[in-house]
């Protein structure tokens, strides 16, 4: 399971996702699960990193879930349209 840092903006997000994808290359499960119940403060840049931990998961076969996101981030998400693409059950 990845985590997330418990603040996560543009200020933070290349150094996050730099390290995100390391994890990520050292799960070989079926799922890649990012638990975001940490995270606090965060703008859109925590979407678009999870975006592309989804995008690299899924082109190594891997389903992807996001758990525990916060109530701000996933209403941030539903305005951007991408909610589905974040859910428990996102795998394509």
């Amino acid at each position: 399971m990845l985590v997330l840092p418990p603040e996560l903006t543009h200020r933070q997000a290349s150094a996050c996702l730099r390290l995100l994808l390391q994890g990520l290359q050292a799960l070989t499960g079926a799922q890649v699960v990012v638990d975001a119940s940490a995270l606090q403060r965060f703008d859109s840049a925590a979407l678009a990193v999870l975006l592309a931990c989804r995008r690299r998961a899924l082109a190594r076969g891997q389903a992807f879930a996001v758990k525990g996101l916060p109530a701000g981030l996933a209403s941030m998400a539903q305005r951007y349209g991408i909610e589905d693409l974040l859910s428990e059950s996102a795998t394509a």
